[in-house]
């Protein structure tokens, strides 16, 4: 399916700029932007992959990975072509980085009907960079709201302002990756961006408009994980976000074109974890190593163990019914009732 895309203006003689991610293509008639899926045709600025999915799975919302939005719940997570980054250690690689519009052709009314079927509690768009299909993103996040449903973006940041403004309201969390702790030489290098300063602009916009915000950090050995960097990203978001945003830090496990490279050692992430505590955050965790205490929600105040996490599953629930400490009675900032359902489901539906 193919759609007119919003999030771009006219710059004469049938030359578009795309604005939805920062990147801001100017595209010429016949041509399309660097995520290759956004394409000039007449003047016009076309989504080429609407509704037309590659990857659709339901997940656990901690697998996404959220820690502090809906805990318990499940998303139907959906996925199309291309992406706006070139990431050389991207583990989806396999959608990522097609040049060809592939998948099965599902409309946002379908996609929905499919969420209610399976008794999900929420639509995430996740796997590929949902800034690249926000048209298709925001018309399913719409009917969704209509049936009760949540919606959340799992995104590299690199959006526009004009596309946070497209989001409020519709969108109610999003998780942004950082990777290699924000640095320039790094971003430039293995992503292929210029700088990841637009991300930081972007989760200030998304902070304002009002939705949920939580960050992940990749962290790569040798490239990708100097502490001093780390310092700099997490003193930023104490400040600027707050000191009760979560941030993970995620294990590297090598992929595509960087696996060469050795998993990210257990210390390095605990010394990541331990600036960003020194750095006033209160919710801080490690990913991608289950069956550890830093996978764990703590009282900032007490100290008290209120949530027990193995892997993608809660296994104990300590927070009150009003949302707080049950020893100090400090208010956790959770958003949303936990499920009581806390067996793991991972239903492929579509890859």
């Amino acid at each position: 399916m193919e759609k007119e895309a919003i999030l771009w203006r006219s710059m004469g003689d049938n030359k578009v700029e795309c604005i939805a991610c920062e990147r801001r293509c100017k595209i010429p008639e016949g041509g399309h932007g660097f995520c290759f899926i956004r394409k000039n045709k007449n003047g016009k600025l076309y989504l080429d992959s609407y509704g037309k999915l590659e990857a659709i799975q339901i997940d656990p919302i901690e697998k996404k990975p959220f820690n502090h939005f809906m805990p318990g719940s499940y998303v139907l997570g959906v996925g199309t072509s291309s992406c706006n980054f070139g990431c050389l250690f991207c583990q989806n690689h396999n959608i990522s980085k097609e040049r060809e519009i592939k998948g099965v052709d599902i409309s946002p009314e379908e996609l929905v009907s499919l969420a209610l079927q399976y008794k999900v509690q929420g639509i995430a768009f996740t796997y590929n960079e949902p800034t690249i299909f926000i048209d298709y993103a925001l018309d399913v996040a719409k009917i969704a709201h209509k049936q009760g449903l949540f919606n959340v973006f799992v995104t590299n940041g690199y959006m526009t302002p004009e596309a946070v403004s497209e989001m409020k309201g519709l969108i109610d969390a999003a998780v942004v990756d950082f990777k290699g702790n924000g640095e320039e030489k790094f971003a430039n290098k293995y992503e292929a961006i210029v700088s990841n300063e637009n991300i930081k602009s972007s989760l200030l916009e998304m902070k304002k408009s009002g939705i949920h915000i939580e960050i992940t950090d990749l962290i790569i050995p040798k490239v990708g994980d100097s502490l001093e960097a780390c310092d700099k990203l997490t003193k930023w978001i104490a400040e600027k976000l707050g000191p009760d945003t979560p941030i993970q830090f995620t294990r590297f496990h090598p992929d595509y074109k960087m696996l060469d490279y050795p998993e990210t050692p257990m210390s390095t992430l605990v010394s990541h974890y331990n600036v960003a505590k020194s750095n006033g955050l209160n919710y801080v965790y490690i990913g991608n190593v289950p069956g550890t205490k830093y996978e764990n929600t703590y009282c900032p105040k007490c100290g008290t163990e209120l949530v027990k996490r193995i892997g993608f599953s809660i296994s104990s629930w300590n927070i009150t019914s009003s949302g707080t400490c049950p020893k100090c009675g400090m208010k956790i900032p959770i958003s949303g009732k936990v499920s009581n359902d806390f067996s793991y489901r991972d239903i492929l539906v579509l890859r």
